[in-house]
């Protein structure tokens, strides 16, 4: 053979192993939420009767060497499970938007004092500690590097901080993210602010009482661009708002980062997530957790 075509050969095969090896799947992209349109979104998030149960991850995941809001841990998160994200928008000193929980940095940053008082550029000294206070190496992210990072994995939820909503909006639109982003409102007036800038973007709303659930209603806001948050619990005290939701399609939420992810052990949570369940008038159909690969490992469906 052609010691020259033999090289070409060697080459050519060469390039189509590497071609192969990178066109394979990522790393946890089994798990990724991928929406073509916006009523896609809404009908994953629709209720329907059937069981399912969807997972949100409080801040990301509270992991050993995965920082809160950071992109490191809900790609981490991704790779044990499908999951959604709630996350912290906040504004720093020249208006860039980044995630952060706290207004303080001392928390979760080898930085300290208020987020508001240091530029974008200035941030970038700095570093994200995990829940057990190791700095890591990950770094505070913007919002846009978060919305295009969510593009085709999963769906974002922005809390409301700091940050106007014009801004959030701008956001949205300019990042093209209708498809994977949820906003977080707490009342009727919000949920129409972004209803009529964002038609069809999917709202989480508050409705843990018959007033926040009647000023919801009130707003015109389509029940299929919701899901609803109703507290730690289903209970006999909010039964009846769980129903009227779901008569609605509406999901309904709860959230155990203020509750049952405060216990200190993986076995004490993994318990208590089961007995809040199994003692609940009704199964949750979203759980908010600071340890969602735990709440999954009990709830998932196989």
């Amino acid at each position: 053979m052609n010691t020259n075509r033999f090289i070409l050969s060697i080459s050519l095969i060469s390039v189509l192993l590497l071609a192969f090896v990178s066109c394979g799947p990522k790393e946890g992209e089994e798990n990724y939420l991928k929406f073509k349109k916006l009523s896609d979104t809404q009908q994953y998030f629709a209720y329907t009767g059937d069981s399912t149960m969807l997972i949100s991850g409080h801040r990301g995941t509270k992991l050993a060497g995965y920082p809160e809001n950071s992109i490191e841990g809900f790609q981490h998160a991704l790779t044990q499970m499908p999951v959604i994200f709630e996350i912290d928008p906040r504004l720093t000193k020249d208006s860039v938007v980044v995630l952060m929980h706290d207004q303080s940095l001392d928390r979760t940053t080898n930085a300290t004092g208020k987020l508001s008082d240091y530029t974008w550029d200035e941030l970038q000294a700095y570093r994200l500690k995990d829940h057990e206070g190791n700095i890591t190496s990950a770094m505070i992210p913007t919002l846009e590097e978060v919305l295009k990072w969510s593009k085709g994995k999963t769906v974002v939820n922005l809390d409301k901080k700091d940050v106007p909503y014009q801004t959030i909006v701008d956001l949205i639109k300019k990042n093209k993210a209708e498809k994977y982003v949820m906003l977080t409102v707490h009342t009727g007036a919000q949920a129409r602010f972004y209803h009529d800038k964002l038609p069809g973007v999917m709202l989480s709303v508050f409705a843990r009482n018959d007033a926040e659930f009647d000023d919801i209603a009130i707003s015109g806001v389509p029940w299929e661009n919701m899901i609803a948050y109703v507290g730690h619990s289903i209970n006999e005290s909010n039964r009846h708002i769980v129903e009227k939701l779901h008569s609605k399609g509406v999901r309904c939420m709860v959230s155990y980062a203020p509750t049952h992810d405060k216990e200190r052990t993986t076995e004490q949570r993994m318990a208590a997530y089961i007995r809040e369940v199994e003692n609940s008038v009704y199964k949750p159909d979203i759980i908010e957790s600071d340890y969602p690969v735990e709440v999954w490992s009990v709830f998932r469906i196989e």
